[in-house]
């Protein structure tokens, strides 16, 4: 019984949580080079365009989740990447799409983590299927054209006592100082985005 009750667990777990290789019928191969102009609306009901950041250094779109236990890891991580590069005119903006999480839930989420960025609810996950985005965390990087810089994960391990390779702050340093992003691309890992069917 004891070995039947682990395997269900593990077969669980493995559901919510992948890398960002999964295949999803809203998600096509090719690859996004930019990003369209959006509006999404905040926790408060107020509305937010892509638009209002353009004058930003770079714009950092991060999809992230209220129930993810890999996402929820990078909390602490996000709120300090936010405020150290924040204050250097880099703008970060928080994106929900899991259909189950709601605009309540979301809110709280924010207040209890503290979180220092704005975050938007992508109802029906249109923006979640027009990045390709398949995970939380997974992480975009725009400059002010709306090109992708980077794509990826934050760094390489959810254990913040790991980390080998600050990903994302590499790239936005190389923003920074004018320079080329050196790592365009890394293989975003997490829970899987829970879309609603189409």
């Amino acid at each position: 019984m004891f070995k039947y009750l682990l395997s269900v667990f593990l077969a669980f777990q493995l559901t919510n949580c992948a890398v960002g290789d999964e295949k999803n019928e809203n998600v096509t191969s090719e690859e996004i080079l930019k990003v369209e102009n959006f509006t999404l609306a905040d926790v408060s009901g107020n509305y937010h365009s892509l638009e209002e950041f353009k004058d930003s250094k770079a714009i950092v779109l991060m999809f992230i989740a209220t129930q993810c236990p890999i996402s929820n890891d990078y909390n602490e991580r996000m709120v300090k990447i936010s405020a150290d590069f924040s204050a250097k005119g880099i703008s970060f903006i928080g994106i929900n799409s899991n259909k189950q999480e709601s605009v309540d839930e979301i809110r709280e989420h924010n207040e209890k983590n503290n979180f220092n960025f704005l975050v938007l609810k992508d109802a029906n996950n249109v923006i979640a299927d027009k990045l390709q985005a398949t995970v939380t965390p997974e992480i975009y990087v725009l400059n002010s054209d709306f090109e992708i810089l980077y794509h990826g994960r934050i760094d390489d391990s959810r254990r913040a006592n790991e980390i080998k390779s600050n990903d994302l702050i590499n790239a936005l340093e190389n923003v920074l100082s004018g320079k080329e992003v050196e790592v365009k691309k890394t293989k975003a890992f997490g829970c899987t985005i829970k879309r609603i069917s189409k």
